[in-house]
């Protein structure tokens, strides 16, 4: 299908924010300076955003119809399959973007690589011209990044990026019956992390250097530790992965629950089951998002799985 539309994804800077905040420029350099923060460094974000933003406008300018979209419009957009995005803006952009899309290609670029890792941000302002050429002729390159779902027994359904959260909303235990393979179990605990390749560098590889240090003691943690920064993620996995992973938070043992499944591999053939006996406050959220959610109550039923939607992220 032949692309006729480039939708321009941006977002709104630290500094924007706060001036919507407190109404005023003034306003929002006083707080800042009060809380001790540098001030000129949110003006310098936003300045390096802006040329950014103005350097891919013209980059692409010609190359197909072109139409903005500012991140918190998002949720109200319908894309086409006539359409492809350029995402100017942090990793989150990527994440919150691709929720909403069926395999349409995403070019992300990051504004100020000096500022931002940008793990998914493979392009500079730069080099946009290229990228979206290349998508327009049928000759980009891709990398089709697995997600997660999470659908209940009602229809209704939650996508992933970098993983979803079972649980309650607040710090109390979650009651719930897991089950996976020819595996059930009745359990209490501070719930579940599904992570997805994507995810897997995060939240989940932090779940495993907890397990890591609490198994080795502290001593061999405290060394684990300083080699931390060259070492791979623990737990992580391939983005492309045809499997998510599952683990269960703190699971508590006692005459009305087990805490033997608490890890494994979600595939194609092997799903995940969850029955919610949280009377109330049980929810699913996605991405570390808690406005972005499903109820899970008593009675309500989830199946979490492979999403059939992969982001198509263009790639060098």
């Amino acid at each position: 299908m032949p692309i006729e539309k480039i939708i321009l994804l941006t977002r709104k800077t630290r500094l924007e924010l706060l001036i919507e905040r407190f109404n005023t420029l003034g306003q929002a350099k006083f707080y800042i300076e009060r809380s001790g923060a540098d001030f000129a460094d949110y003006e310098r974000e936003r300045e390096a955003y802006r040329a950014a933003l103005n350097v891919v406008r013209e980059q692409i300018d010609g190359l197909a119809k072109i139409h903005t979209v500012e991140r918190g419009f998002l949720a109200n957009f319908l894309f086409t399959n006539k359409d492809m995005v350029v995402a100017v803006g942090q990793d989150g952009l990527v994440v919150n973007t691709a929720k909403y899309l069926d395999g349409q290609p995403i070019v992300a670029v990051n504004p100020d690589p000096q500022r931002f890792d940008g793990v998914l941000l493979p392009f500079t302002p730069g080099e946009a011209a290229n990228a979206v050429t290349n998508v327009l002729k049928g000759r980009a390159k891709f990398r089709p990044i697995t997600m997660a779902q999470a659908t209940l027994s009602d229809g209704q359904t939650l996508l992933a990026f970098n993983d979803l959260f079972i649980g309650r909303r607040s710090h109390a235990s979650a009651f719930y019956t897991i089950e996976h393979g020819q595996r059930r179990e009745v359990h209490s605990s501070s719930g579940i992390l599904v992570s997805t390749g994507a995810g897997s560098t995060g939240w989940l590889s932090s779940c495993y250097n907890m397990a890591r240090g609490l198994s080795a003691g502290s001593e061999a943690a405290s060394l684990a530790h300083e080699g931390a920064a060259a070492a791979k993620p623990c737990g992580s996995f391939a983005w492309e992965a045809e499997h998510l992973r599952f683990i269960v938070r703190e699971p508590f043992a006692s005459r009305s629950s087990q805490a033997n499944l608490v890890t494994g591999d979600i595939t194609p053939d092997a799903p995940l089951k969850l029955e919610s006996r949280t009377p109330d406050g049980g929810v699913i959220f996605s991405d570390g998002v808690e406005n972005d959610f499903l109820d899970f109550n008593s009675g309500a039923l989830a199946t979490i799985q492979i999403a059939k939607r992969k982001t198509m992220l263009v790639v060098k």
